[in-house]
């Protein structure tokens, strides 16, 4: 089957919105834009980041959960974009420094690519166009429409990503 894009016409909270990058202290301000990021805002109220080690802890079953990663930076070469068509992703770096490549998934010719289903996730040909770098306590907030290439950089990341149901 082939990548479907079940988002490209919806306005959520009645703007149109791109990736968001904030800081962490700063993701109360968006908890309109979702209701299950309240959810993932009090895990991390009550589970700071930097305290987890690297495992997944479901915060409300499968509608809302945490990964936390730890590892090398996949280096300066321009990793695939990825796309989620069920999650929004809120990427929290914990540790090191990390580098997200983006574009309009609108933007990208996904027609024939293929989609995994059970992971929520394709991988597209184009490279990015805009990139973004992240420092400790930095979010970004990716979205179904956000293509993105994550991990670029060098050197040990250590990151949390929310996973929120659409």
């Amino acid at each position: 089957m082939g990548l479907v894009y079940p988002y490209k016409d919806t306005i959520f909270a009645e703007i149109s919105l791109i990736m968001i990058v904030d800081s962490l202290k700063g993701f109360e301000r968006y908890l309109n834009l979702h209701s299950r990021f309240a959810a993932a805002y009090e895990f991390l109220k009550k589970n700071p980041p930097e305290s987890l080690e690297a495992g997944e802890y479901p915060i409300k079953g499968r509608e809302v959960y945490c990964t936390i990663w730890e590892g090398e930076a996949k280096g300066l070469e321009l990793p695939k974009l990825e796309v989620h068509d069920s999650y929004i992703d809120v990427h929290i770096l914990i540790d090191g420094t990390e580098t997200i490549g983006l574009r309009d998934r609108g933007r990208c010719m996904g027609d024939n690519t293929s989609y995994d289903r059970d992971k929520d996730i394709a991988f597209l040909e184009e490279e990015p166009e805009s990139f973004v770098t992240l420092g400790p306590g930095n979010i970004a907030i990716v979205f179904p429409y956000d293509a993105h290439a994550p991990l670029i950089g060098t050197g040990k990341i250590k990151k949390a990503v929310i996973k929120v149901l659409m």
